[in-house]
């Protein structure tokens, strides 16, 4: 069965493309996160966007027949199609979005679709995953990254809060990432078909601070 080209699947990419060629991004995100807080100031969702490289917008678009006269104008019926795509998820994919409080992880529901767009000749689309247990917001951490570093992601789109809360963003220490991917390189054999997990060492760390209220 042919395979979707999703950032998804790079679950199952391992199978057939070599370490050596998976050591750095094949497919480049920007993400912009919008927390969800209740008036209670209560973590209750994150509403994620992912604008696609135009590489990758290529090859999907190609992978399902939208957009034959290349304008760069897709119908309503060719968002439709478009629409999920990259929702479809693997069992045991976290959607590359990962949420802490107090160095226990915040396990989040399944992908809701927001719509989808194709931008300047990017494929955007948007989702929300709320969390299964609302959590006071205050201190939260989260990141978004792919473990293996086949998919890279940045927040070029920013996090935005409600309720007065805000986002301290802490970049990754470059030099500190490339050196635990070495050491994690010079430990897999040069034919392994399993990828390094650094991906969390090149991610900005978003934490939230929520001023308490009378």
């Amino acid at each position: 069965m042919r395979m979707p080209l999703t950032l998804t699947t790079s679950l199952a990419l391992p199978l057939f493309v070599p370490l050596g060629a998976a050591a750095h991004p094949h497919i480049f995100v920007s993400t912009a996160l919008h927390m969800v807080i209740s008036p209670e100031q209560q973590l209750t969702a994150v509403e994620v966007t992912w604008a696609y490289d135009e590489l990758y917008t290529m090859l999907v678009l190609d992978e399902l027949g939208l957009d034959p006269d290349y304008d760069g104008v897709l119908t309503e019926a060719e968002l439709e199609t478009l629409d999920g795509y990259d929702l479809n998820w693997m069992p045991g994919f976290e959607g590359d979005l990962y949420l802490q409080k107090d160095g226990a992880p915040l396990p989040l529901g399944p992908p809701h679709s927001l719509g989808v767009a194709l931008r300047d000749g990017q494929f955007v689309s948007r989702h929300a995953r709320v969390l299964l247990t609302p959590v006071a917001a205050d201190e939260v951490s989260a990141r978004a990254y792919d473990p293996g570093l086949y998919t890279g992601y940045d927040l070029g789109g920013g996090v935005t809060l409600d309720q007065g809360c805000q986002a301290e963003i802490t970049p990754p220490v470059m030099d500190t990432a490339y050196e635990a991917l070495a050491r994690k390189m010079a430990e897999i054999p040069a034919d392994a078909l399993d990828y390094p997990q650094v991906g969390e060492s090149f991610s900005d760390e978003i934490r939230l601070h929520c001023e308490a209220r009378s």
